[in-house]
């Protein structure tokens, strides 16, 4: 993307951090990781039967209730829900954006101000990089507060194509019905069933994830499409994808897994919050258990610890969609021009920075960094 696009930000053009409009499109995955995590990490309801007082058979399943269209509504009214669904994700997107939008600056190394003396919590002397706060407001001094919105308008149509993607596909394809797990026994005979839904979740995020990832890359505008084609081909559209898609694969798996077995095996059903037990038939209202509530967090807890591990997978994402693109942030002596995104992946690894950008607040000038601080 050239320069001139309006996106780019003008404190951003011709140096180090040429890559900061344009960024904000390579920050977009960014922001639909995120989403995937956050759908991860959503505990599931905590209304599911008590083991001793199953769910009423007259309750409608999830399926019946929104029509088969995978939460988007149900018949007469899913347009509208969906629209609903587009519009609640823009104005998140929105209020994320500077978020992501400063975190894939330092992502991509571009470090404006200098580092700080500080002292960690031994009492010695490191050196800070400045965190999220500060510099947000160094953005709003050089380039007013419109700055921290470059690059908004492919994120919001990003996300959008991706909800009206996963909702299409739910209509076309829609899951197998799925009965609650009611108690521990289940559980640990549900294995099967939590293969069958993490599958079907990861072909509806990696397909949405194909078809928005145009919008994740190099754009920083619509009108750089021609200018992409041209200097890399229709592959240039679909930079950075491959470590994305591993990304959100490894994490659905790990999350969806690990909340299956703690659940299954360390939750004891046997445990309640009342003295008396886990009550009796004639009083069911009168304790609550904790197995339930536990097993409600559990895979929200899963979900921010396999996000951790997985965070590699989208900071190499990211750095592709800009290495050796035309803007110096992402050539030599900014960045190795790098072969693949295994030789990135190693190349980070090396100089210990694989975890670039995954804090925001306390940042540690790195030894083994090589991007130069402006």
């Amino acid at each position: 993307m050239g320069a001139s696009d309006p996106e780019v930000a003008p404190w951003a053009r011709g140096g180090a951090a040429g890559m900061a409009g344009a960024g904000a499109g390579a920050g977009a995955r960014g922001g639909a990781a995120a989403g995937v995590e956050a759908r991860a990490r959503d505990p599931p309801p905590a209304h599911r039967a008590h083991p001793r007082h199953p769910r009423p058979a007259a309750q409608p399943s999830a399926r019946r209730m929104d029509g088969g269209s995978g939460g988007l509504g149900s018949g007469d009214n899913a347009p509208t829900t969906e629209a609903l669904f587009v519009a609640l994700g823009a104005g998140v997107t929105a209020l994320s954006h500077p978020l992501l939008y400063v975190k894939l600056l330092i992502q991509v190394g571009h470090e404006p101000m200098p580092p700080t003396l500080g002292t960690n919590v031994l009492g010695r002397k490191v050196l800070y990089l400045p965190s999220f706060f500060t510099y947000a407001k160094y953005i709003v001094q050089v380039d007013g507060k419109i700055g921290l919105f470059r690059g908004l308008s492919p994120r919001l149509m990003s996300n959008a194509l991706s909800t009206v993607t996963r909702g299409s596909m739910k209509k076309v394809f829609p899951p197998d019905e799925i009965e609650q797990v009611s108690n521990k026994d289940d559980m640990k005979t549900s294995l099967r069933k939590v293969v069958k839904e993490t599958s079907y979740e990861m072909v509806m995020q990696c397909v949405s994830r194909m078809l928005a990832h145009p919008l994740h890359g190099k754009l920083g505008v619509l009108s750089s499409i021609g200018k992409i084609f041209k200097e890399e081909g229709l592959l240039g559209f679909f930079v950075g994808l491959i470590p994305h898609l591993l990304g959100d694969v490894v994490f659905l798996w790990g999350c969806n897994l690990l909340a299956h077995f703690i659940n299954a095996y360390l939750v004891d059903d046997s445990v309640s919050d009342t003295p008396g037990g886990l009550g009796n038939d004639q009083n069911p209202g009168s304790q609550f258990s904790q197995a339930l509530a536990i097993r409600s967090y559990t895979k929200f807890v899963m979900g921010i610890a396999v996000s951790m591990l997985t965070y590699p997978f989208l900071l190499v994402g990211d750095l592709m969609a800009v290495n050796n693109c035309g803007l110096q942030a992402g050539l030599p002596p900014y960045s190795p021009v790098f072969k693949s995104w295994i030789h990135c992946w190693k190349y980070l690894s090396v100089q210990g920075q694989l975890f670039r950008g995954s804090s925001l607040l306390f940042r540690r000038v790195s030894s083994g960094s090589c991007f130069a601080l402006e």
